[in-house]
């Protein structure tokens, strides 16, 4: 198993199921209103729901607020500059 790199540095914090503010967020590769996914410090992070919404979004700081409806949240650690090896990054995340 793969460590994880000390020093990369990402927090998440839900509140009540309705808001989340992420940090460590290198990029938001896509959206709708029922799934947001996020390639963070720590792996790809998928985030489901409903009604969900991208409110804010610094890129300088990596940080995103979310909000709507969430019901889950999963992490994988393939990056998305693995997908440079010649499989798409969908078809790596739901081996």
């Amino acid at each position: 198993m793969e460590e994880r790199t000390v020093g990369k540095s990402h927090k998440l914090v839900v509140n009540n199921r309705k808001t989340s503010m992420v940090t460590g967020v290198i990029d938001v590769l896509s959206f709708d209103l029922n799934e947001i996914l996020l390639e963070t410090e720590q792996g790809m992070m998928m985030v489901k729901g409903t009604d969900l919404h991208v409110n804010r979004l610094s890129v300088e700081k990596g940080e995103v607020d979310l909000s709507g409806n969430i019901d889950s949240i999963s992490y994988s650690d393939i990056h998305a500059s693995a997908k440079q090896g010649g499989e798409s990054l969908f078809s790596k995340l739901f081996r």
